[in-house]
C-alpha cells in the first residue's frame, strides 16, 4: 500500500492553521458591527454609511475579486495566496483605526475586503485536497468554525477594548496579530498535490472562467444552493451588522455588554451549529444525499419565526434566550453547501466554484443585507416618523422573513443534488 504523504495529525494541523486565520477573517470583518455605535456618535454617520462600511464598501470588493484570486489559486500556490492575503486584511484593519471622516474609513474598509477575498476560496481547495469527500464536509464544517468564533471574539474583544480603551485601539489590537499568523502559516503549512484526498492524478490546466460559470451553474443544485445561500448570507449578515446597534438602542446596553452577550450567544450556538452541520449531513448524506440539503433547509423555517420573536418581546433576557434558536439554526447551512460545491466541481476549478458560490453569497448577503437594513431604517425615520429603536427594529423583523426563499431554495436543491453529482463524476 502507497505510504500517504500526510499523516492524520497533520492534515488536523492544516485544518486547525486555517481554522484560526478564518477566525481572524471574521474578528476583522465583524469588529466594524460592535464599534459601529461609538464610530457613529464620533464620526456623526448615518445608519445608511454604517450600513454601507459593512455592506457595499466591504461587500462588493470582497465577491468581486474573490473570482480572480481563486482563478490564480487553481494555479499557484494556495498557501501563499492566503498568506499574502491574510497580510493584507490585517493591516486595512488596523489602518480603520486612523480615520478621521466617513471616507477615510470607507478606504480602510474597502482594503479589509480586498484581502478577505483571498481567503476562503482557496482554503477551501486546500481542504479538499487534504481530506477525503466521504469526511470533507466535516472537515469543511470545522473550517466554518471561524464564522461564529471569528463573530465571538471579534465582538468580546471589540466590545471590551473599545469600551475601556476606545474603538480606534480595537481596530490596532486586532489587526496586528494576523501578520503574525501569516508567518506562521506560510511556513508550516505545505501545499498538496491536487486532487490527493481521491488519488486523481494532478489537474494543473487552466480553464476559463466561463467554462467554471457554464460547468457550475448547469448543475441545478447548485444553482439552488448559491441563491439559498446568498438569500441566508442577506438575512445573516444584516443581523450581524445590525443586531449590536439594536441591542444598545433597543435595551440600552453598552458596547462591552452586548459584545459579551452576542459573542456568546454567536460562538456558542453558532458554533455548535456549525460543527454539527458537517457531521449531520456525512451521517444522514451517507443514507441519502438529499439530506445534505433538507437539513439547512428545515433550520431555516424554524428561523424564521424564532428570528422575528427576538424582535417583538420586551423583555432582553427573552430576546437573548430566543436568539440562540436562530443562532443554531441557520448555521446548519455551512458544512453541505460548502462541501457540495467542492464535490460538484472539476478539480481544476474548486478554488474558483468556490470563489464562484461566495460571489452569490456576498453580492446577496454581503453588498445587500446589512445595507438594506440602514436604508430601511432611515426610511422609516423620515417617512414614518419612527425614532430610531422603532426603525430598526422594523428594519430587522422585515428582512427576517428573507430566510422562507433560503427554505425554499435548499428544498428544491435536495431534488436535484444526486442527479447532479452522479453526473459530476461523468
Amino acid at each position: 500500500m502507497k505510504k500517504p504523504l500526510y499523516s492524520n495529525t497533520y492534515k488536523h494541523y492544516v485544518l486547525g492553521v486555517l481554522v484560526v486565520v478564518y477566525v481572524f477573517n471574521f474578528i476583522d470583518r465583524q469588529i466594524l458591527a460592535i464599534l459601529a455605535p461609538a464610530i457613529r456618535d464620533e464620526l456623526l454617520l448615518s445608519d445608511t454609511q454604517i450600513g454601507a462600511l459593512s455592506g457595499v464598501a466591504f461587500g462588493i470588493f470582497y465577491a468581486t475579486l474573490g473570482i480572480p484570486i481563486a482563478r490564480l489559486a487553481d494555479r499557484y500556490s494556495r498557501v501563499s495566496i492566503i498568506s499574502i492575503c491574510l497580510s493584507i486584511w490585517s493591516l486595512m484593519t488596523a489602518f480603520s483605526g486612523l480615520a478621521t471622516n466617513f471616507i477615510q474609513l470607507l478606504i480602510a474598509r474597502i482594503g479589509v475586503g480586498i484581502g478577505e477575498a483571498g481567503g476562503s476560496p482557496p482554503s477551501h481547495s486546500l481542504l479538499a485536497d487534504y481530506f477525503a469527500p466521504g469526511k470533507r464536509a466535516t472537515a469543511l464544517g470545522i473550517y466554518a468554525l471561524g464564522v461564529p468564533v471569528g463573530i465571538l471574539f471579534g465582538n468580546l474583544a471589540g466590545g471590551w477594548i473599545g469600551e475601556i480603551f476606545g474603538w480606534r485601539q480595537a481596530f490596532f489590537l486586532v489587526g496586528i496579530p494576523g501578520v503574525i499568523l501569516a508567518i506562521i502559516l506560510k511556513l508550516t503549512v505545505k501545499e498538496p498535490p491536487r486532487g490527493y484526498s481521491e488519488e486523481k492524478p494532478a489537474d494543473t490546466s487552466t480553464v476559463p472562467f466561463r467554462t467554471v460559470l457554464k460547468t457550475m451553474w448547469g448543475f441545478k443544485s447548485f444553482k439552488y444552493i448559491s441563491l439559498g445561500a446568498g438569500t441566508q448570507a442577506f438575512v445573516g449578515y444584516g443581523a450581524i451588522a445590525w443586531m449590536p446597534s439594536f441591542l444598545v438602542r433597543a435595551h440600552d446596553l453598552s458596547i462591552g455588554e452586548v459584545g459579551t452577550a452576542l459573542g456568546l450567544i454567536i460562538g456558542l450556538f453558532g458554533g455548535i451549529g456549525t460543527l454539527l452541520s458537517g457531521v449531520i449531513g456525512d451521517k444522514l448524506g451517507a443514507k441519502n444525499v438529499k439530506y445534505y440539503m433538507l437539513v439547512p433547509a428545515y433550520g431555516f423555517l424554524i428561523a424564521v419565526p424564532a428570528g422575528a420573536a427576538v424582535f417583538l418581546v420586551d423583555e432582553l433576557y427573552l430576546v437573548l434566550a430566543i436568539y440562540t434558536i436562530p443562532v443554531f439554526m441557520v448555521n446548519l447551512y455551512t458544512g453541505p453547501t460548502f462541501a457540495m460545491t467542492q464535490s460538484l466541481a472539476p478539480l481544476a476549478m474548486r478554488a474558483a466554484a468556490s470563489a464562484l458560490l461566495l460571489f452569490m453569497i456576498n453580492i446577496i448577503g454581503l453588498v445587500f443585507g446589512p445595507t438594506t437594513v440602514g436604508i430601511i431604517s432611515d426610511l422609516l425615520q423620515s417617512s414614518m416618523q419612527m425614532n430610531d429603536v422603532e426603525s430598526l427594529q422594523m428594519a430587522l423583523l422585515a428582512c427576517n422573513f428573507v430566510y422562507l426563499f433560503s427554505f425554499y431554495y435548499y428544498f428544491r436543491a435536495s431534488r436535484h443534488l444526486e442527479t447532479d453529482l452522479n453526473s459530476s463524476k461523468q
